[in-house]
C-alpha cells in the first residue's frame, strides 16, 4: 500500500515521523520523504505543499496484531513526547477497539489500535460529522488541543 500526503513543513514531518515509525526514511530531498515500511507493510511519501494541506482530511490507522504491541507502541509514543490520546474498549466502527491516536505537525490524525471483536454498537460519538479522534466539543479542536485541555463531552452536548 503507498500513502501519499501533502505537507507544510518537510522537515518538522521527516522529524515526527522518524520518532513516530520508529526508522530513518528512504529518501530525502528538500521538499519530499519517503519510508518504506515493513510492519505493516506500508510506503507513505510526503509532498511539501503548504496550499494543498487540507483540513478535515479524516485519519489513517494501523492495526496490531497483540495487546502487547499496542502497548509497547503506545509506550514509545509516550517516551518520545508524541502527544497521545487513550482509548480503551471503545465502540468504533462497529467494532471493540483499544487504540490511541497521534496527529503529525500538520494534524494528520493515526489511529493505532488492537481490534477485539465485532460490535452492533457504534458509539455515537464517531458519527458526528465534525468529530475528531475522541469526543468532540462544541468548538473544533485539534486532536493536541482536546489532549492538552483533557477534554471530554459534557451530558447533552451531541458528541456522545
Amino acid at each position: 500500500m503507498h500513502v501519499s500526503l501533502y505537507v507544510s513543513d518537510i522537515s518538522k514531518t521527516v522529524a515526527f515521523y522518524k520518532t513516530f515509525f520508529d526508522q530513518e526514511p528512504s529518501k530525502v530531498k528538500s521538499d519530499y520523504a519517503k519510508f518504506m515500511l515493513d510492519s505493516p507493510a506500508l510506503i507513505i511519501s510526503f509532498v511539501e505543499n503548504t496550499e494543498k494541506v487540507q483540513a478535515n482530511f479524516g485519519h489513517l490507522g494501523i492495526q496490531v496484531e497483540t495487546e502487547q504491541e499496542l502497548a509497547i507502541k503506545l509506550l514509545k509514543a509516550k517516551q518520545n513526547n508524541i502527544t497521545v490520546l487513550e482509548e480503551i474498549g471503545t465502540n468504533c466502527c462497529y467494532a471493540t477497539q483499544d487504540k490511541f491516536w497521534v496527529a503529525d505537525p500538520d494534524g494528520h490524525q493515526w489511529e493505532i489500535y488492537y481490534f477485539h471483536e465485532d460490535s452492533e454498537f457504534n458509539d455515537p460519538k464517531y458519527a458526528n460529522e465534525s468529530a475528531t479522534a475522541c469526543c468532540t466539543p462544541k468548538t473544533k479542536m485539534t486532536i493536541n488541543e482536546v489532549v492538552e485541555q483533557n477534554a471530554c463531552c459534557e451530558p447533552g452536548s451531541d458528541c456522545c
